[in-house]
């Protein structure tokens, strides 16, 4: 049985979103600029697609002894998981362009790179944002059951060494994707709190279609062009998956899995506690504000917090939008989670995995509501 559909009937921090509304629209309007992708968004997609294909091919075509061919793969991973964060991601909220098209077509670049850009969209555009860090629901919480991610999960006696193989576990995210996940999604009866959900023949034939592309350039080609072992071969392309699942795994679990990030329940009618911007501002965190190379290459979702508030806003804006976001959680006493560094992210996700494997009674973070 689906989890029923979580509500938001409470109204608390509409003044604050009326207000940060007013506030992002005339950012933009008083420097005649578009929220959407600019100029420097279409340099960031050449150079990673650059990045990702040319040492696919300099890999395939290049000659190169094998210990520089196996380096390569982890340039190959990064580049792949450059392509997820900071192109498909803006492309698939609609953030890349103006132009509906557009958005679409570079979106595609989520299949080219092994995932489904369709079944991204209902897992995480619809899922994950609306219904964040509420067990039950929000998918991004059910990566596997060797992981507890939530207080509210059922504990094993193995998460209480979580924390010290979570990155492992990580490392396989997209082996696991695009092997496994797109398709158990789309068997599942029941995704998320969604009862019986139904796919046409349509975005079926869009899964297979993107499905082989990827297989094609990823594992045929290889075996057809490179003249070495078939382990040599396999080992290079779980090197490049691993590297990529591991950047992607760590980036998205700084965002929710961190000490001061709430996890709130609905109550038996089904309401949440808080309204739907509270409960983001209260369940999302932001890491590494300053580090301009890595807002970069993850595509601004190191300012997760700006992003679950304006998924729609290109994710360049983030830097600029968040000084507008942090000013007004402050004025309406409404809570602004960002942790300086990288590594103080990663220490206090560490934290958060070996507590939530070490005990059932979490301690809840300040004006984190009971649960249900």
């Amino acid at each position: 049985m689906a989890l029923t559909i979580p509500a938001f009937p409470v109204r608390d921090g509409n003044a604050f979103l009326h207000e940060l509304r007013l506030r992002v629209e005339e950012h933009f309007r008083s420097r005649g600029a578009t929220s959407k992708g600019t100029s420097a968004m279409i340099r960031k997609t050449v150079i990673l697609l650059g990045i990702t294909f040319g040492t696919w091919a300099v890999i395939l075509f290049g000659g190169l002894p094998v210990p520089v061919m196996w380096g390569l793969t982890v340039v190959l991973g990064l580049g792949m998981a450059g392509i997820g964060f900071a192109v498909g991601h803006d492309a698939l909220h609609g953030a890349y362009s103006d132009n509906k098209t557009v958005n679409r077509w570079v979106g595609y670049s989520m299949d080219l790179i092994g995932g489904s850009s369709y079944l991204w969209k209902i897992t995480h555009n619809v899922i994950h944002h609306t219904y964040t860090n509420i067990h039950g629901a929000d998918e991004d919480l059910a990566v596997s059951p060797l992981l507890r991610l939530s207080p509210h999960a059922e504990r094993r006696w193995f998460h209480r060494f979580q924390h010290w193989y979570a990155f492992g576990l990580y490392a396989m995210t997209t082996l696991f994707w695009v092997f496994v996940k797109d398709y158990k999604y789309l068997m599942q009866k029941d995704l998320g709190p969604y009862e019986d959900r139904k796919h046409s023949v349509k975005d079926l034939a869009g899964v297979a279609l993107g499905k082989f592309v990827y297989y094609g350039w990823s594992i045929v080609l290889p075996f057809m062009v490179l003249d070495l072992p078939w382990w040599q071969i396999v080992i290079g392309m779980v090197t490049a998956h691993a590297v990529a699942g591991v950047t992607l795994g760590i980036v998205f679990q700084l965002a929710h899995v961190v000490e001061e990030t709430q996890h709130p329940l609905p109550d038996d009618a089904g309401d949440m506690p808080q309204s739907w911007v509270v409960h983001e501002l209260a369940t999302t965190a932001n890491f590494a504000p300053r580090n301009r190379l890595l807002g970069w290459y993850v595509g601004g979702l190191n300012f997760q917090v700006e992003h679950h508030l304006f998924p729609k806003v290109c994710s360049v804006h983030y830097p600029e939008v968040s000084e507008i976001v942090r000013e007004l959680a402050a004025k309406h006493g409404l809570p602004y989670h960002s942790h300086e560094t990288f590594g103080s992210a990663v220490r206090s996700h560490l934290r958060t995995l070996k507590m939530f494997g070490a005990t059932d009674v979490v301690p809840m973070p300040e004006g984190w509501p009971a649960a249900a």
